[in-house]
């Protein structure tokens, strides 16, 4: 009987000791989540998202960001997809082709004034596709030597230097195997661990303009670049940046207590933003963030246990001001995990998508023309 009850104890005392101390890759820290109010107010719940038109990708799946330009009188999008190919998107035949591939996992991206493709690549760092598909290196580790490991978003000011955000210091997506194991680590710990860099083609500087940050993520430079946006995924804000005038070097927030996780920032040709919220939150990751020690145990459980994205589709317009113009929300997901939308002026709203194996369109009109 004695020796039936020692295997059992054994057998009650192995998960326990795992789950208590078995070696894992975080820290946790403390923090306040704010109070979520969910879908109300602004964000109460709509289908304004639903019903996309979708634009293929040739096979290719995962178009996180999307930019576009005009060529010879016709526009064109572009976006990356998940193998590290750069795909050039025709809109109106509907047909993708390759244009690069960077060999790693390409992200936000913009036209430079040289009408070369800037890319946050989160394996490489910061990169420059030229108009004949050459990829160049421009960045993969700061002055100081600091390496970059988690490049996301970029925006780039007139004088041409290059605003991007690095979403964590500790977790590389290349390391974690992948950008959103990457990510979920980041924000396990939450120990603010991300920041915002600077390359300056002048010096070809890299400089950190701002860190602390919780997985920043999206990056838009505000007009006359006075400031910049960047998502704080971690905080469920976007921030404001003074870069000019007299409150240069502050920092405030523009959206607080989002209702889901942001992404991508992009600003449209008339001078609001879109923000695309990835994912709802999740009651538990924000019920734990004051017991460090539970998310520790948390994350010594199978990958199916711990909390992860949600499919919700949920794009949010709005001003430098804050002020919430345009919100629209597909509630069942059948566009995936929406990183962002982008307004080319062309009659159509372009969503991006961590999964998704196409580009998602709605129609939209502003006044600006296309990019």
């Amino acid at each position: 009987m004695k020796k039936t009850l020692l295997i059992i104890g054994v057998i009650i005392l192995i998960p326990i000791a795992y789950l208590l101390y078995w070696p894992v890759p975080v820290r946790p820290m403390a923090w306040d989540a704010p109070l979520s109010q969910g879908y109300t107010g602004d964000f109460t719940a709509n289908n304004k998202l639903a019903d996309l038109d979708r634009l293929a990708l040739d096979g290719h799946a995962g178009p996180e960001d999307i930019s576009g330009r005009m060529e010879d009188g016709s526009f064109f999008l572009y976006t990356a997809v998940h193998d590290g190919t750069v795909l050039r998107v025709d809109p109106r035949s509907n047909t993708a082709s390759v244009f690069a591939n960077t060999g790693g996992r390409p992200l936000g991206m913009e036209f430079d004034g040289a009408g070369n493709l800037i890319i946050a690549d989160a394996f490489r760092g910061l990169l420059s596709i030229n108009p004949g598909g050459e990829v160049q290196v421009l960045a993969d580790k700061t002055d100081d030597g600091s390496p970059i490991l988690y490049a996301d978003d970029l925006d780039i000011a007139a004088d041409g230097r290059i605003f991007f955000s690095d979403a964590s210091t500790r977790f590389g997506a290349k390391a974690a195997e992948g950008t959103m194991a990457g990510s979920l680590l980041a924000l396990m710990e939450h120990s603010n661990d991300g920041r915002v860099l600077v390359y300056d083609p002048a010096d070809k500087s890299v400089t950190t303009v701002l860190d602390g940050l919780t997985f920043p993520n999206g990056i838009a430079m505000c007009p006359q670049d006075i400031c910049f946006l960047v998502a704080e995924t971690g905080t469920y804000s976007v921030k404001r940046i003074w870069l000019n005038g007299s409150k240069a070097g502050q920092v405030d927030t523009v959206l607080s207590n989002l209702p889901g996780f942001p992404d991508n920032v992009n600003r449209a040709g008339d001078g609001t933003f879109w923000v695309g919220l990835t994912s709802p939150r999740s009651e538990a990751f924000d019920k734990l963030s004051q017991r460090p020690f539970v998310r520790k145990m948390m994350q010594r459980l199978p990958a199916s246990m711990r909390p992860a994205a949600q499919n919700y589709g949920l794009v949010v317009n709005f001003g430098l001001d804050g002020h919430v113009l345009n919100v629209l929300q597909d509630p069942s997901g059948a566009y995936p995990l929406t990183t962002g939308a982008y307004d080319a002026g062309d009659g159509w709203l372009y969503i991006s998508s961590l999964s998704a194996d196409t580009i998602g369109r709605h129609p939209w009109t502003q006044t600006a023309p296309p990019r």
